[in-house]
């Protein structure tokens, strides 16, 4: 189930011929709906509820457990990888773990990891308007998973072939992944999955499917809720006037991702929280494991005492993709404390 691919010709337009758009802003659209997103997340959501079904009633424990840890390896594939890694560059890791985080991404399939990122850097850069891919001020659904069922705003397109995107291009490993999306996730997701139990413990394939499909569908509404509830729901201790909030529960299921408010602030800061190492935020202690093992290094974090000062300011800022973006100053850059 592949969601909304829209491939992006790079354009000679550059970001400062841009109108400005303040969020929370969203104008009115037509809306294009893709008629095989529908049939395919229809299908999928379908085939997970009988998964459930199958859980309780013929599955074997081991086919759970599998599914279950498969699930935290693809999630830190998103968090550390995808998210922290390279959309942001909030850390840099050798190929060891590249590679390893682009298999565990492999596992969540969310696109190939470069169309993620582009997605991701337009939504800090332009978060909740209409060049946000998906913009949360058109409430929870279209933030959720309404924007992958309908074709991309035009906003999108347009000013995503002036992003930045240098670095991912000249990353080996992910346009490796790109350029074999298809047959790479297709296996590492579905595939090997659906086949371990049955070869390992003798699992009928009907519920080897099935329990791969409900683990492909819970990894993805975790992703979701990042999206969808982390900008509805929750407080605003560093910047009132922005839709991101900090959201408890959804740090709880996507291992410290929703400490939103603080994150869209500060994109830049590995641990994506002012809490960092702690019992909500297990991709720190994932990066923090393999900064300790010498693959993960030049950890970036935010001090204490900048954090305090934008709480109490609630300034300006917020409009950055991560580490390197062009409109990022250089006070904060020199104000960013550097971890090896």
């Amino acid at each position: 189930m592949s969601p909304n691919i829209a491939t992006i010709v790079p354009s000679q337009e550059t970001e400062n011929e841009y109108e400005k758009l303040e969020p929370p802003q969203a104008s009115e659209r037509k809306y294009e709906i893709i008629y095989f997103n529908i049939f395919t997340f229809t299908f999928a959501h379908l085939s997970a509820l009988y998964g459930v079904y199958l859980c309780f009633t013929s599955a074997k424990r081991e086919s759970l457990i599998l599914g279950y840890i498969i699930g935290v390896l693809a999630g830190f594939g998103v968090t550390a990888g995808a998210h922290r890694l390279w959309t942001h560059r909030t850390y840099k890791a050798k190929m060891p773990l590249q590679i390893l985080l682009m298999l565990f991404y492999s596992f969540a399939y969310q696109n190939s990891a470069v169309h993620w990122i582009r997605d991701h850097r337009l939504h800090h850069k332009y978060s909740d308007t209409d060049a946000d891919p998906h913009n949360a001020t058109r409430g929870f659904f279209y933030s959720h998973m309404g924007w992958l069922l309908v074709k991309k705003h035009p906003e999108v397109k347009r000013r995503g072939r002036s992003l930045d995107m240098s670095d991912i291009y000249s990353n080996r490993v992910l346009m490796f992944q790109k350029k074999y999306a298809i047959p790479i996730t297709g296996t590492i997701c579905f595939v090997i999955p659906t086949l371990l139990p049955m070869y390992l413990w003798g699992e009928s394939f009907k519920n080897a499917w099935h329990i791969t499909i409900l683990r492909y569908i819970i990894t993805l509404h975790v992703a979701f809720l990042v999206n969808s509830a982390a900008h509805i729901w929750g407080y605003k201790p560093y910047d009132k006037r922005i839709l991101p909030t900090q959201n408890l529960f959804v740090s709880f299921m996507a291992f410290g991702e929703g400490f939103h408010n603080y994150h869209h602030v500060f994109p830049w800061d590995y641990r994506t929280a002012e809490l960092g190492n702690n019992y909500l935020n297990l991709t720190t202690m994932f990066i923090d494991f393999f900064a300790w093992l010498g693959w993960a290094y030049d950890l970036k974090s935010v001090p204490v005492s900048l954090a305090e000062s934008r709480a109490r300011k609630t300034g300006d800022g917020t409009g950055l993709w991560g580490w390197g973006d062009k409109d990022m100053s250089e006070d904060l850059k020199r104000q960013t404390v550097g971890e090896n």
